[in-house]
């Protein structure tokens, strides 16, 4: 299974080699955008897309972006509870 990651194109930073940089939860990086190329690579700025291994692998709108960042949180916070749970489990069995 792999994982995209939403991100807006920001700036086109190679035409020739389709690379342009992409900001994923306010951090920016290159990422290749052949892809998702369908005409002239400044059209993908202000874009979203799924953001893979480096690699703009599907455009998505920015509804479709916003419900995955935050399904993304919501695991991220799901996450820590149950380490927190564990963690608070391990505490009461080192009391018995």
């Amino acid at each position: 299974m792999c994982l995209g990651i939403p991100g807006r194109i920001v700036a086109v930073t190679d035409a020739a080699r389709m690379m342009a940089l992409a900001e994923v939860s306010g951090v920016r990086r290159e990422v290749n955008v052949a892809c998702i190329l369908d005409g002239p690579a400044e059209d993908l700025v202000g874009e979203w897309a799924l953001i893979h291994v480096g690699f703009a692998m599907a455009r998505i709108d920015a509804d479709e972006a916003a419900k995955t960042l935050q399904a993304l949180q919501d695991l991220g916070e799901a996450q820590e509870a149950a380490e927190a749970m564990a963690e608070g489990a391990k505490a009461l069995e080192g009391q018995g």
